[in-house]
């Protein structure tokens, strides 16, 4: 897979990083058009989607590979968006992959994958289902032949243009009363509506952060994904893969800083020598290099063991908060480095600032995971 590191890796260099001062990539992200336009440069260099599977012309790359290869791609933010391997997609295919029946795969996991559509995944809601989805409020209850779905779901990445929803809600009456299910849903559909975009710091996600009200939606009894009453456990089936991708393209974009404010130490004058040859500055440098190769090793150590058919929910967990504040500690001292240029966006510097700041809550927060793992010591499950 290393191969195909390089050749990502150079793709994004090449063909990738000069849309960084595209006006399409807004501050809700890059636009549809935008998206589709890199794509196509995508499939063109070989490099399009190569960890869906084999049967919609992808690679099917283990964890590991993807570990290579994700990593790659984040060396611009664009880079996952333009390599179709981006959130919430990539964990949403990985997802029916495993759970979808045939059909399913048919309409909606070979769009998918083939880039035809963007899906969203629809569980954290206002004021309570996020960290603890089991405060989830919205409801299916089966009437006759069909599902009849309300609630308010929030933090919806890629809301706005999405093409099919997977939606958590909690059975209301029958033998599953309070467990919770998964629903595919075809968009656009007039009983789900995009009530807004939110504002956020971070700008990494075609179609943003949106906020949206299922109201008396209507579904085909047919619409379950997988099994009733077992929304939650196909939510770890996603998650914990889906969290460790995050931090596969996190990486690379915590190198492409690195590499910037490098150029910088070695150019920039003050005080009669180049700022890396001063220590404060170097030793900043010498910090990421360190964090950087703890949080590469933590990720590839929890990819075998997905690759081994381990859960690996304790080392996704660890993961995750090992590298998300790896990661901003990286793209902070960056910005240190940088001093005035830092805080300016004539680099991407302060762009990767912000969208890794945002990192540390989506996911899960680092207290969250902390207090998961903690609980797990205390009780001899670890």
């Amino acid at each position: 897979m290393t191969d195909l590191a390089a050749r990502v890796k150079e793709f994004i260099k090449d063909k990738i990083i000069p849309y960084e001062t595209d006006p399409r990539w807004t501050s809700h992200g890059p636009t549809d058009e935008l998206r589709i336009e890199m794509n196509e440069l995508a499939k063109a260099a070989g490099v399009f989607a190569p960890q869906v599977p084999k049967e919609y012309g992808g690679q099917a790359l283990s964890q590991v590979g993807r570990a290579h290869v994700f990593e790659a791609a984040g060396y611009s933010i664009l880079g996952p968006t333009a390599i179709h391997c981006a959130s919430p997609d990539e964990g949403n295919i990985h997802l029916l992959d495993v759970v979808a029946r045939p059909d399913q795969r048919e309409h909606f996991l070979k769009r998918m994958a083939t880039g035809q559509i963007r899906s969203i995944f629809c569980m954290t809601e206002p004021g309570g289902a996020g960290s603890d989805p089991s405060l989830m409020t919205t409801t299916a209850r089966l009437e006759g032949n069909e599902w009849v779905i309300n609630g308010r779901k929030w933090l919806i990445t890629g809301a706005e243009g999405a093409g099919c929803a997977i939606i958590m809600a909690k059975n209301e009456g029958g033998p599953m009363n309070g467990h919770a299910t998964m629903f595919m849903a075809d968009l656009p559909d007039p009983a789900i509506r995009l009530e807004r975009t939110l504002d956020t710091m971070d700008s990494s996600f075609t179609g943003g952060h949106g906020v949206i009200e299922i109201k008396n939606l209507r579904l085909p009894a047919d619409a379950v994904l997988g099994e009733i009453g077992k929304g939650f456990r196909y939510a770890q089936v996603r998650l914990a893969p889906a969290r460790l991708s995050h931090c596969m393209r996190w990486l690379g974009a915590a190198m492409r800083a690195q590499d910037i404010a490098t150029e910088y130490a070695r150019t920039r004058v003050a005080f009669g020598k180049t700022l890396g040859e001063h220590q404060g500055v170097s030793f900043m440098l010498a910090d990421n290099l360190m964090d950087m190769n703890q949080a590469r090793l933590s990720i590839w150590h929890t990819a075998w063991l997905l690759d081994q058919g381990e859960r690996a929910s304790n080392e996704s967990s660890m993961s995750k908060v090992i590298c998300s504040e790896a990661y901003f500690r990286v793209a902070d001292r960056c910005m240190q480095i940088l001093g005035g240029l830092g805080i300016t966006r004539d680099t991407v510097v302060e762009r990767f600032f912000r969208d890794s700041r945002a990192f540390r809550i989506y996911d899960g927060p680092s207290e969250v995971h902390r207090w998961a793992l903690g609980a797990r010591i205390v009780s001899g499950k670890m």
